[in-house]
């Protein structure tokens, strides 16, 4: 039996485990997906622990993203955004990959999204960086918003030094972006504690794809307001369910069940 996992501190509310036993149960693959919460300061050492002890891949979580780094042989990718959310410890040395990319980047196909002309991202923190990357490696021209513009002009340097197009911005300058602006990602946690939107509703038309990395709750006031201007949304729960998608497939080399990961993640959503 192949066992996997996530890394993380915390990790008692993660949707990760029943949304991967889902897959195990839906394929008949024999493995277990469980839950390692080591001190915030362990994190290269829980990696090349769970190494030792024959555990196949790691999913990584807060606080630990950036901490692995030192334990794995991260890909261009995971090295150019600066985080690792994926490990695959059948390799030596073990391999990191960051699959919110290409979690943002598979919900936004589902979605019928083209990746294509102008994007928003708010935030440059992990989130915002994974989505800049993504979509300016797809030719999207990335405008980055952020609270502390300093953030967003080293982000923005990042992108361009790996051949992509992003350029800072401070926040009250979400207005004037969003007129031209073919999609918009909300990468920060505005909305989850409180019924906030990080963009000013004015600014939101029915031009917009707007995807909100908050996944609970699942339909969001920014979500709401973008609906009602006419945008097409997506829900966080899409970005989190096609990371998981892409490490699973990663891991075994097996098409995953999509519909069964969904329901097993909405269901604990709901």
């Amino acid at each position: 039996m192949d066992v996997y996992g996530l890394l993380g501190n915390p990790v008692a509310h993660s949707l990760s485990p029943p949304m991967h036993e889902a897959a195990y149960e839906r394929l008949g693959v024999d493995a277990r997906y469980v839950s390692f919460e080591p001190p915030v300061d362990a994190g290269q050492q829980a990696v090349e622990s769970a190494a030792t002890l024959g555990v196949a891949g790691l999913n990584v979580t807060i606080p630990f993203k950036r901490d692995v780094l030192g334990a794995v042989e991260p890909d261009d990718l995971a090295a150019r955004i600066g985080a690792v959310n994926t490990i695959d410890l059948g390799s030596d040395p073990p391999t990191g990959h960051n699959t919110d990319a290409t979690g943002l980047r598979r919900a936004l196909e589902h979605h019928d999204v083209a990746l294509a002309g102008r994007a928003v991202v708010v935030g440059a923190g992990g989130a915002g960086r994974a989505a800049a990357f993504a979509l300016a490696d797809e030719g999207v021209h990335v405008d980055i918003a952020n609270r502390t513009v300093r953030k967003a002009t080293e982000l923005a340097a990042a992108v361009n030094e790996s051949g992509g197009e992003a350029a800072p911005h401070p926040l009250d300058a979400l207005g004037d972006l969003l007129a031209n602006a073919d999609l918009l990602v909300n990468a920060t946690s505005v909305g989850m504690e409180t019924d906030r939107s990080p963009v000013p509703r004015a600014a939101l038309h029915g031009r917009l794809a707007v995807v909100d990395a908050v996944y609970t709750p699942v339909e969001t006031r920014l979500l709401r307001e973008a609906a009602a201007a006419g945008a097409t949304t997506v829900d966080g729960a899409w970005m989190l369910l096609y990371q998981g998608v892409e490490a699973f497939e990663r891991w075994t080399g097996r098409d995953a069940p999509v519909t069964a990961m969904n329901d097993a993640l909405r269901a604990r959503l709901d």
